[in-house]
């Protein structure tokens, strides 16, 4: 850690000072945007209170997408965050650079980068443990999870930024005592409370990561939601896996926050117990198991059009994923597989191990037996047209500023 992680430094943006928000000077999370109505070319920016700080202000000019920023690698990284901190905290560069900043309410935000390849992955034990016991209740967990992260690949042309509309899919769908499927929209419409990791410099193709620099390949975190059609899904996924339960629509938040940024949220791996196998070697640093996962408060809030108020449905931790980012990149290139800039890795749904730090409607409804009482007396087996969810996240250590990570949100539209 450094200067910029001080936490008695402030901004003379003064809307970056308030404790409650999530973009104090030791946050600067990058994204793009433009001003709202415009027509101009999308362009970097950095989020500081409540205004965008046109990364042009320090000669940046990165295009509409990060990805040459995240392949610059975590040098470069550090030293423009840095340069930004110096840049928004000295009172003297306030008229100077007062003309790059644009309020977050005037601005349009996109997809921080361009994702060439997607992966989401199924790290949260806890939700795995609680999906496993309803379709397998002697054996919930198969013998592979505590030996590898599992994975799959998944659509990139669906990730969409918070905001976008999320249609209801339609698809096959079949009934326990039906003689044969039908097609039609879902009905059992799901979120899952993920974080996301945008890969920075990646590696050439056949040449692995060792686990040791794999959290290097990291340009940042995000939230995600990677939305499931629970009952398409359950038809199709044997043998292959998610397909089309999927791939309509996946929400990704606006704002990377750096690792830079995450430096003082630093926790141990998830600890393992007796029974449990050490990892491989290829995934075991000493390093990473002291301090490789990150303590970040997750939340998700359900917004209906009855319901004008957010009501939070659920708030779990990070910490809770089985396997640490480095490993999860680690084991993504063990093969040579080859990461590139922009490249995005899901953690899959991160529960806790109690019944208000479930992450998804599934485990939260137990598959929709038990529905969810809304305080307007709504209920919600799973996700019904008109509904909003909203992913949040915040990091806070004692002696150190809060952070946070911006909304992921998406509201569901009916099925076309």
């Amino acid at each position: 850690m450094d200067s910029t992680h001080d936490p008695k430094l402030k901004s003379w943006v003064e809307s970056a000072n308030d404790p409650a928000g999530d973009f104090p000077i030791q946050n600067l999370p990058f994204g793009i945007f433009r001003n709202k109505g415009g027509k101009e070319r999308p362009r970097g920016g950095v989020a500081i209170g409540d205004q965008i700080l046109d990364l042009a202000a320090v000669g940046l000019n990165t295009g509409p997408t990060l990805n040459v920023l995240a392949a610059a690698g975590r040098p470069t990284w550090k030293a423009l965050r840095k340069l930004l901190s110096d840049v928004l905290s000295e009172p003297k560069n306030r008229k100077k650079f007062s003309k790059y900043l644009v309020p977050m309410k005037k601005a349009e935000l996109f997809l921080p980068v361009s994702i060439g390849d997607y992966t989401d992955f199924y790290t949260g034990i806890y939700h795995a443990q609680n999906a496993g016991k309803m379709f397998r209740p002697d054996n919930p967990l198969l013998p592979n999870y505590h030996w590898v992260p599992i994975g799959y690949h998944g659509r990139a042309s669906s990730v969409v930024v918070s905001g976008a509309p999320v249609v209801r899919p339609s698809g096959q769908t079949k009934a326990a005592d039906a003689p044969a499927p039908v097609f039609g929209p879902s009905k059992r419409l799901d979120f899952e409370l993920e974080v996301g990791f945008v890969i920075g410099p990646g590696n050439a193709l056949g040449k692995p990561v060792p686990i040791a620099k794999a959290q290097d390949q990291i340009f940042g975190l995000t939230l995600f939601n990677d939305w499931s059609a629970r009952d398409i899904q359950a038809w199709e996924y044997q043998p292959l896996g998610p397909f089309l339960g999927k791939s309509f629509a996946s929400t990704l938040s606006p704002w990377i926050v750096t690792m830079e940024a995450l430096e003082p949220f630093h926790c141990a791996a998830f600890p393992r117990s007796g029974d449990q196998p050490a990892p491989l070697p290829y995934l075991l640093d000493k390093t990473d198991q002291k301090g490789g996962n990150f303590d970040i408060q997750l939340e998700v809030h359900l917004r209906t059009r009855k319901l004008p108020r957010p009501h939070r449905l659920s708030r779990s931790n990070f910490r809770h994923s089985y396997w640490t980012p480095a490993q999860i990149v680690a084991h993504q290139a063990s093969n040579g597989c080859n990461l590139r800039p922009g490249d995005l890795l899901g953690s899959g749904t991160i529960s806790g191990p109690t019944p208000d730090a479930l992450g998804s409607m599934l485990e939260l409804t137990q598959g929709g037996k038990n529905p969810v009482a809304l305080p307007n007396g709504e209920a919600r087996a799973f996700l019904e047209d008109g509904d909003e969810v909203i992913l949040r996240g915040r990091c806070a250590r004692e002696g150190y500023a809060p952070i946070g990570f911006g909304d992921c949100a998406g509201v569901i539209k009916p099925a076309r």
